[in-house]
Order: structure tokens, then C-alpha cells, then sequence
């Protein structure tokens, strides 16, 4: 398996995003992180938030993509996109440019991700 640091090989704000976004999982409790080929999971009973990188697949100079699941939609101008994959999940996708967009907002958006990954 991976390292955060290889997915991440050649994208250091990626990197830094990555980070400040597991610092914030970790100040919420406790949940596993899962490093694959296309995202770095983070779970708890079932997984709740995923970081991956948008260059790899697609055309893109965004250097991380947040993707949360929530069992109801949010609206925000933030979101790139918001999917209905299943009957019960919606995905969230956030695009992130640097590591201070994980602000307040999205504290509180990975907060209720991780409570209702219980």
C-alpha cells in the first residue's frame, strides 16, 4: 500500500491539503486511513471523506479533490460537483487549491461525515 507522500509524489499542495484535512478527522476521533491507487480513504464504520488527485484522471491543475459523503444534499457555491450515487449518499465534491480552504466550513461539513460514518 501507498504512502499519502508516493500519491502524492510531485504534488506538494496536494500533500499539504491531504494533511490539513486528515488533522482534521483526527481532531473529530478516531478513523482508519486507507491509501489506494486513486484516493486516500478515511473510514470509520463505513468511509465518509476521500482526497484524491484530479490530474491523475482528468485534465485538471487543482491539486486535491475532497469528496464527502452525507446521507442529504448541502448547497454550496464551494462544490464543484454533487452526485446521488446511491439511494442514501450524497457525494459532495470539493475542489481545493491550497491547505486554509479547509476552513470552518469545511470542519463542520467532514464533522457530520464522520458522525454519521458511526
Amino acid at each position: 500500500m501507498p504512502t499519502p507522500e508516493e500519491f502524492f509524489g510531485g504534488e506538494p499542495t496536494g500533500l499539504a491539503i491531504y494533511r490539513a484535512v486528515r488533522e482534521v478527522v483526527e481532531s473529530l476521533g478516531a478513523a482508519e486511513v486507507r491509501v489506494g491507487k486513486s484516493q486516500i480513504a478515511f473510514r470509520r464504520r463505513k468511509g465518509f471523506a476521500y482526497v484524491w488527485r484530479p490530474g491523475k484522471y482528468l485534465k485538471s491543475d487543482v491539486p486535491a479533490v475532497l469528496s464527502f459523503g452525507l446521507p442529504s444534499e448541502l448547497h454550496s457555491p464551494r462544490f464543484k460537483e454533487v452526485a446521488h450515487p446511491a439511494a442514501r449518499v450524497w457525494m459532495h465534491h470539493l475542489e481545493l487549491r491550497e491547505p486554509g480552504q479547509v476552513d470552518a466550513e469545511v470542519r463542520r461539513w467532514l464533522a457530520e461525515a464522520f458522525a454519521k460514518a458511526a
